[in-house]
């Protein structure tokens, strides 16, 4: 579980944050969602410690983060697993070297250990046979299950997801979408989705959190968000909703 307590951050005194407060929680799938320049970024950023807040508190599982020294950060973040807008994979290593990176920095295993691991965490993906191929001989939905292999190969507690659907066909983004899911209720994982994808929300958000201009506007889950009475909110979901529909 993460807490957020009254967290604000300002650039240039400008407020991006406004006293945001919230709980994402264990073994659910808890989205961010807002317009583009909301203020959900800057919290992700908070959260995984790229950026500082000026006030407030990040709470993992009880743990102050907001004040942890940066070695005492170290601690916390060989918890952590992040999936990157557009994967993020290193294009000069295989596959298999991708998923095993975290490995070499976070964990003591041997070279075989951290060869079996790769392997299990590309079968929970579904693929497999491609370890040895690089990112550019795949396609862009393989991109992203191999960037979810390496996401969860050190057995992370937390998994932060920035726009995982980023650039993906309607098929394909459900399936990665199904498969954060499954993965956060498999291993029971604090799972953090950035993401502006309505069908996104009404796919996995069992938490829903709606910035509004740097604040906490509303929270639920995917089944009430269609039931609210919250104007921005509303607007928000179907104007989403509108523009996937002239899509078609």
């Amino acid at each position: 579980m993460i807490r957020v307590v009254n967290v604000s951050k300002s650039f240039d005194e400008v407020p991006v944050l406004k006293n945001v407060s919230t709980v994402f929680e264990k073994g659910k799938t808890n989205l961010i969602i807002g317009q583009s320049g909301s203020g959900k970024t800057v919290l992700m950023k908070c959260l995984v410690g790229l950026l500082n807040s000026d006030s407030g508190q990040i709470l993992y599982d009880n743990h102050q983060f907001s004040t942890m020294s940066f070695a005492e950060r170290r601690v916390i973040r060989q918890k952590l697993g992040m999936l990157f807008q557009g994967g993020a994979l290193f294009d000069s290593m295989t596959v298999e070297e991708n998923v095993i990176f975290p490995l070499k920095m976070f964990s003591t295993m041997t070279l075989e250990e951290k060869i079996d691991r790769a392997n299990f965490c590309l079968k929970r993906v579904n693929l497999e046979n491609v370890n040895h191929l690089y990112p550019a001989e795949i396609s862009g939905g393989m991109k992203k299950r191999v960037a979810i292999a390496r996401a969860i190969s050190n057995s992370p507690s937390y998994l932060f997801c920035d726009e995982p659907n980023s650039g993906l066909d309607p098929l394909t983004a459900i399936v990665i979408d199904n498969l954060i899911s499954e993965i956060t209720q498999e291993f029971d994982i604090t799972t953090v989705v950035n993401t502006h994808d309505m069908n996104s929300v009404m796919e996995i958000g069992d938490k829903v959190a709606f910035i509004y201009k740097g604040e906490l506007w509303w929270e639920g889950s995917r089944f009430e968000i269609l039931k609210t009475e919250n104007k921005e909110v509303n607007d928000f979901v179907y104007a989403s909703e509108l523009m996937r529909t002239m899509k078609q």
